[in-house]
């Protein structure tokens, strides 16, 4: 016989502070989207530019970048297909693996990235980082880093 558990509703304080960081973590993003669009990118082409110019050799697995990025291949896909059009990565075959494809930072790829990231960077100390005190910081990271480690054990998991 199954025992029913209870709902776990959540209390007013708790309420109050998912709710906060839902409409945070929605509007920071519309915002930083906002202040990317005069350079022609997105945040998910910002976030390729980011991994791919941190890489070695500036370049990754596309199933790697997939997962990092949390798309699916065939978005990713799309997506570096446009990024390709606009000249900022290329593909390149893995002479390894015929199967496998390199997603590859062209040369105007990490300019677009040197170009944009001051400006990214100043959007995100003034939509975050310089609201809150070095101590305010030093506590989310505290309280938001168990929580990232429990949900980057769960990737892929259902």
């Amino acid at each position: 016989m199954e025992t029913e558990t209870a709902t776990r509703w959540l209390s007013d304080a708790e309420q109050c502070a998912w709710r906060t960081h839902l409409d945070v973590n929605k509007l920071l993003t519309h915002q930083l989207e906002k202040d990317l669009q005069p350079f022609g990118l997105t945040m998910n082409d910002y976030e390729i530019l980011v991994n791919l110019s941190e890489s070695e050799g500036r370049r990754m697995r596309m199933s790697d970048l997939a997962a990092t990025t949390l798309q699916s291949k065939s978005r990713l896909s799309h997506q570096i297909t446009r990024m390709e059009a606009a000249g900022l990565v290329r593909r390149e075959h893995c002479e390894s693996d015929r199967r496998g494809l390199f997603a590859v930072l062209t040369d105007t790829g990490m300019a677009t990235m040197q170009e944009v990231a001051p400006h990214h960077v100043e959007s995100v100390r003034k939509h975050f980082i310089d609201l809150l005190s070095p101590e305010a910081l030093a506590e989310l990271r505290a309280s938001l880093t168990p929580v990232a480690e429990h949900l980057h054990g769960h990737r892929g998991r259902p």
